[in-house]
């Protein structure tokens, strides 16, 4: 991961304000120039991001799009100086949607628990929705599953209908990426625009992968070495739908839901409040 930058010093205020003092500092990830540090007091708990380089650019886009939002307890403080730019988030309580699925991949049972699971991220993901904002990069560590409902994570490429897309933006995780938006970051079409359909298709793509511990598509029977080709390469593949969806299924009816989302044109996806009425209805 790389040493870890400095912590900012202009963050300290808002770190004790809101944790009380003393605070203890646990690195957490450093990824692209993005470092993330869990801050814990005798008061509460909150993260730290910092961006240098490249990665100041994603935390800055990241702390307005926070605030435009405004969802409430959710940023609070951000700033940049020194070459460097970082935001103070709620540290929130509970599993994300990869860890709730442990025991459905562990073949321990946990499929009611899991099912619920699903269906308040579809929620959570349909109220953003309904709001005009598309998260445009879900995965399964981006939703945390609190007593107090769904937060999303990592909100740096999301977008605003009726706004310019953020330049730079590549469909969010690789892996997941819808295929027209595939085709359109490949084209090279400035800026790429993601879309509430877009979101569906990483949505289902992200159930699928935590209840089966694999992504979406099947790589190896398509004769494809992921590890070895570029992001570019791996969209390529997924715009002209070459690669087979994963046959694994240890939970047929779940999937049997999500398996038209991937497979289905983008104007016959339902929206994420559909899917989560559909997987409502699953039986365990």
């Amino acid at each position: 991961m790389g040493e870890f930058p400095p912590f900012p010093t202009a963050a300290v205020a808002t770190t004790e304000a809101a944790c009380g003092v003393p605070v203890e500092l646990k690195e957490i990830s450093y990824r692209r120039g993005a470092a993330v540090w869990k801050v814990t007091g005798p008061g509460g708990t909150v993260a730290v991001k910092v961006g240098d380089s490249k990665g100041a650019a994603v935390i800055q886009r990241e702390a307005a799009v926070l605030d435009a939002i405004g969802w409430p307890d959710y940023l609070l403080a951000s700033g940049e100086g020194e070459g460097v730019a970082w935001l103070v988030t709620r540290w929130f309580k509970g599993p994300s949607t990869w860890h709730a699925f442990a025991p459905v991949r562990s073949d321990t049972d946990g499929k009611a628990a899991a099912l619920s699971t699903s269906v308040d991220l579809c929620r959570a993901v349909a109220a953003l929705h309904s709001s005009g904002w598309v998260h445009a990069d879900l995965q399964p560590s981006h939703g945390i599953h609190t007593d107090h409902g769904v937060r999303l994570l990592d909100c740096s490429w999301s977008w605003r209908e009726g706004t310019e897309p953020a330049t730079g933006f590549r469909g969010g995780i690789t892996h997941l990426v819808a295929p027209e938006l595939a085709a359109s970051v490949n084209a090279g079409i400035p800026p790429a625009t993601p879309t509430t359909a877009a979101d569906v298709y990483a949505l289902a793509g992200t159930l699928w992968t935590c209840a089966t511990g694999r992504w979406p598509l099947d790589y190896a029977a398509a004769g494809i070495d992921s590890g070895r080709l570029t992001p570019a390469e791996i969209r390529a593949h997924i715009a002209g739908r070459r690669i087979s969806l994963d046959s694994a299924a240890p939970w047929p009816t779940f999937q049997d839901i999500l398996r038209p989302v991937l497979l289905g044109k983008a104007s016959d996806r339902p929206s994420a409040a559909e899917l989560a009425e559909t997987l409502a209805t699953v039986a365990t």
